[in-house]
């Protein structure tokens, strides 16, 4: 095994291995089934899974020998997307899973933890979430980290990875080590008080140059990028998402419509940037916040109009201190004029689409892998009702139960006898 996943198998021998019966049959019944794909609920379903994959939706009772869960009258949904993560740890991956979020693509982290986390949940050593990584962004200047984990990019430290050529290395050097996407910062940070989120970073025709690199092995390219003259060549550069466009144009919005680039908005961590607390607690940062906020809302509704595809992402590393979740975009979203099932596709089918996961996830459909949620309204009328997923299922596994808190009977005296 390479070295890089020797920690992270360490860790997870303590974790408990998932039992045959949990990899069998389990039937959950008396569902109310919401349809994101037609916008509708299919009442008091039931809905079969086996060997992780959903079987059949629709009435009838629990098949024979089946582990039964009952919904009792509540509603399920897919489990939920976060298209932008930073998670590196066991901890975090926890976190996001309680919250619903069964599928996650990283946007980068140290160490290409995200490829050893995506390894684990993929063996069952951990309970997810499914993750697509990205190792190290693409960027002039390298995280430290990454010369230390991978020493062939001690020709970047002083110099820099500013020209074609340089680029394409580092993209080969992410390729190398099997990760699912790229990333880019096509412009400079919005949660570092001493950088600029609208100065641009790369070019249209440098941006091209990694596009082209990570294609030649399937790998899509997406790009950090707040400034409108960074987000516009990472556009013409061929990505196949902007993350965050909080200053976007409308020739800009114009062009990814027309290239179908998506805009994953990440509008709920520019809320923690306003707020004390959280993933940023700083006060240049919140008076930065203040007047990205609404610039933000403003590029949501402007690509919203023009049928841009917006996907949810938390933006966040899901540490002790946060406070986003995707639930808390998804109501952003809302918040924003989107109808509920608008705002739910956006994490769920629209998301997998993004990811290139439609065949896979994003729906609760025969055929497709079950993640599962289950909360207690109805979403179609309320998506509050995400921020408390009374049961996760990821990949045909019961990550989270807490659909009955009745505490059990205790045996009398004469029952222990």
């Amino acid at each position: 095994m390479h070295f890089r996943y020797l920690a992270l198998v360490a860790a997870a021998a303590a974790a408990p291995a998932w039992t045959a019966a949990q990899q069998a049959t389990t039937a959950i019944v008396r569902a109310n089934v919401v349809d994101v794909r037609r916008g509708a609920v299919t009442p008091n379903a039931t809905v079969v899974i086996r060997d992780g994959v959903i079987v059949s939706v629709g009435a009838g009772a629990a098949p024979a020998g089946a582990t039964v869960l009952d919904a009792a009258g509540r509603y399920l949904i897919p489990g939920l997307i976060d298209a932008h993560v930073h998670i590196a740890d066991f901890a975090a991956a926890r976190r996001a899973l309680e919250s619903g979020v069964t599928t996650v693509r990283s946007a980068g982290v140290s160490n290409y933890a995200d490829v050893g986390l995506r390894e684990l949940a993929r063996r069952g050593a951990i309970a997810g979430p499914d993750v697509l990584a990205a190792g190290y962004h693409v960027r002039p200047q390298l995280a430290a980290e990454a010369f230390i984990s991978d020493p062939g990019l001690a020709p970047f430290m002083n110099g820099g990875v500013t020209t074609p050529e340089a680029i394409r290395q580092v993209v080969r050097t992410n390729l190398s080590h099997g990760v699912d996407w790229i990333k880019t910062t096509s412009t400079e940070r919005a949660g570092t008080p001493d950088t600029d989120p609208r100065k641009q970073l790369y070019t249209d025709v440098e941006v091209a140059a990694m596009v082209q690199e990570a294609a030649a092995k399937g790998v899509p390219v997406m790009a950090h990028a707040h400034g409108e003259e960074g987000a516009l060549a990472a556009v013409k550069g061929g990505v196949r998402s902007i993350e965050h466009g909080t200053y976007l144009s409308d020739e800009a919005l114009d062009l990814m419509k027309a290239r179908g680039t998506y805009l994953v908005p990440t509008y709920a961590t520019v809320i923690d940037l306003v707020e004390p607390g959280g993933d940023y607690d700083h006060a240049g940062l919140q008076l930065r916040g203040r007047h990205m906020l609404p610039r933000l809302r403003e590029t949501v509704q402007r690509a919203r109009a023009r049928g841009v595809r917006i996907v949810t992402g938390a933006d966040t590393g899901y540490g002790p201190n946060s406070v986003t979740r995707i639930a808390h975009e998804v109501a952003a979203f809302a918040d924003m004029g989107f109808s509920p099932i608008e705002a739910l596709r956006s994490a769920t089918i629209v998301a997998a689409e993004l990811l290139g996961l439609e065949k896979r996830t994003g729906a609760v459909e025969s055929g497709l892998e079950a993640d599962l949620v289950i909360v207690e309204r109805n979403p179609l009328e309320s998506v509050g009702t995400l921020q408390d997923p009374l049961l996760v299922i990821s990949n045909g596994r019961v990550a989270v139960n807490r659909l009955s808190f009745a505490r059990p009977e205790r045996p009398t005296s004469a029952q222990r006898e």
